[in-house]
């Protein structure tokens, strides 16, 4: 409960923690908290425990990935850093790597300004509520601020220059081999966000022939009149250059519109 009586309003929403960047709570103090509160959860088991931090290209996501970082090591537990990687890929990565937990940085298809945390389980699912609340209740009361692991028991920040090309192996190899893609001409818009290195490539090497914009991130343009939400630009290029198939991500690259050969946006329930 707050001061005047009325419920505290929840920390963790549907998409995990979200806001403006550096405005409670999206602030490097509750990234760094919610760091401490991570690594307390998930380093009960015996042995050296991980992390992995993946993040979209928003400005504001080198300093939750820092503060983030550091308060995961601060409590005893390893980071492994991805750098700007798709969230599903934060999902299949969290698994490979055999990571305990993953943390997405990223406010999907808001813009620049806002940004947001989203956590996931060692197999690469949202937590479950209790663990949820568990770990709410350790960043708002602050319960573990005494708990500071010395000398060697402090973690260690390790950063997966691979990350991507694991993601872009497993992609492909997801795709059915009975399919081709060889000579299809494909319009793609990454939002200039977190797909933007690797959708264009994956589309290429399953053998598209792509066009793609909303490939120059520079940590403000991130869903900026392109991507998921805009798909025009798409849509024009189809036309434009007689592709098959347009798709418009958004920033984490967790939703797709899909664009016709005639330029027209494919309901999602067709």
């Amino acid at each position: 409960m707050v001061g005047n009586g009325a419920p505290r309003e929840r920390l963790f929403g549907t998409d995990g923690i979200r806001g403006v960047a550096n405005i409670e709570p999206m602030t490097s103090e509750t990234a760094l908290r919610l760091g401490r509160a991570l690594a307390y959860v998930f380093r009960e088991r015996p042995g050296r425990h991980k992390i992995l931090i993946g993040k979209d290209t928003r400005l504001s996501g080198y300093m939750l990935e820092t503060a983030l970082a550091s308060g995961v090591c601060s409590m005893g537990v390893d980071v492994l850093l991805v750098g700007p990687v798709p969230t599903p890929g934060i999902a299949f990565l969290t698994r490979s790597l055999r990571a305990d937990a993953g943390v997405v940085i990223s406010a999907s298809h808001n813009p620049f300004q806002d940004n947001g945390l989203k956590v996931f389980s060692r197999d690469g699912f949202k937590l479950p509520d209790e663990v949820e609340d568990e770990i709410e209740s350790l960043v708002v009361n602050q319960k573990i601020d005494h708990l500071r692991p010395t000398d060697t028991a402090i973690g260690k920040a390790f950063r997966v220059d691979d990350a991507l090309g694991r993601y872009n192996v497993f992609v492909k190899n997801a795709f059915p081999r009975h399919l081709t893609l060889d000579g299809l001409k494909v319009v793609i818009d990454c939002a200039h966000g977190a797909a933007y290195k690797v959708a264009p490539e994956v589309l290429e090497e399953l053998g598209a022939r792509v066009t793609a914009i909303g490939v120059a991130p520079d940590g403000e343009n991130i869903n900026c009149d392109c991507g998921a939400l805009h798909p025009q630009q798409v849509q024009g290029l189809v036309r434009e250059t007689g592709a098959q198939i347009g798709v418009a991500l958004d920033g984490d690259a967790d939703r797709a519109i899909l664009v016709d050969e005639t330029g027209a946006v494919v309901d999602g329930d067709e």
